[in-house]
């Protein structure tokens, strides 16, 4: 190794460094994925958002568990209540109590945000790779579809399809078919950069078959760009998705979500506004903090960026 860096003397050590991390080297003895924590580690705001990010994702699991009170079930006599002890956020106008509505509603947003991610990821991870690595008139093809979704007016089709898919499981499926393209872009121009590397020409002359070479020795190298378009995927699933509820066509009601709340209290924005910011509060701290952690992935698993 010390031979190789003193051949290379005109390069400058970082630029050494990024070639020998991407070649999968070690120069300091620590692996691709320490050094990647090492530069994770620099960003404070991400490392801040990602607690947050935690905190919030685990009251919305365990916080209903521990509430006394039914998201369903009306309360006459505690209509329209203020925030106190016992209703911290208060009541709606049959009496529900808005913070394990709220709860309840996060978890629910946040688990479509989650399976839209995971999904769209699927789906695109595998048109880019089938794209990228074969070419031709595969490529040409799925091109064109990946083309027509990306050209189509996503939320004209939501309000028009969201119609007849008004559940958690419908609004997952319809909003990952309308956002695998994102992804299917990124993994196809990755794929167009590495089919013609070294030690993929090696393995196609070892006789391995365009599948193992695409899904064992390209896709790990795609990894980093992948988490990262995935990470902030989930953060545009939820501002997609309120936006539906807002609009009354997200996941039909009784089931709360972040955007069903902010739809029925915003009749009340003026005399009761706690009703519409605090399910608005929680989309926008979820959304801030997926974007600050998908800024930092983004950094730290580039190896350019330099030392960790």
């Amino acid at each position: 190794m010390s031979d190789l860096l003193q051949s290379a003397a005109p390069l400058d050590e970082e630029a050494l460094r990024a070639l020998a991390e991407r070649e999968g080297m070690r120069l300091d003895g620590r692996t691709f994925g320490q050094q990647a924590w090492a530069r994770l580690r620099k960003h404070k705001l991400a490392l801040f958002a990602a607690g947050l990010l935690v905190l919030i994702s685990l009251s919305f699991i365990i916080g209903p568990m521990l509430s006394p009170y039914d998201i369903t079930q009306p309360f006459p006599l505690d209509r329209i209540l203020p925030p106190s002890w016992a209703h911290p956020f208060g009541t709606d106008a049959i009496g529900r109590d808005l913070m394990t509505r709220t709860l309840y509603g996060g978890r629910f947003s946040l688990l479509i945000a989650v399976v839209v991610s995971v999904l769209t990821t699927l789906i695109g991870t595998i048109i880019g790779a089938l794209s990228g690595y074969l070419g031709g008139w595969v490529d040409a093809l799925l091109s064109q579809i990946t083309n027509l979704f990306l050209i189509v007016p996503a939320l004209v089709v939501l309000i028009v399809v969201s119609r007849y898919m008004r559940s958690v499981t419908g609004t997952s499926i319809l909003l990952a078919l309308l956002l695998w393209p994102q992804i299917a872009r990124v993994v196809r121009g990755l794929f167009l950069q590495y089919k013609n590397q070294e030690f993929v020409l090696a393995a196609r002359a070892a006789g391995a078959g365009p599948a193992r070479i695409m899904f064992r020795h390209i896709l790990p190298n795609t990894i980093g760009p992948i988490v990262v378009s995935a990470t902030l995927l989930v953060g545009g699933a939820i501002i997609l998705e309120s936006t539906l509820g807002f609009l009354g066509l997200g996941v039909r009601p009784p089931t709360p979500t972040l955007g069903n709340l902010v739809n029925e209290a915003r009749g009340q924005l003026l005399t009761r506004p706690y009703e519409v910011l605090l399910p608005g509060t929680f989309v926008v701290l979820i959304s801030l903090c997926i974007n600050f952690l998908g800024d930092a992935l983004r950094d730290a698993l580039d190896p350019t960026t330099g030392r960790g």
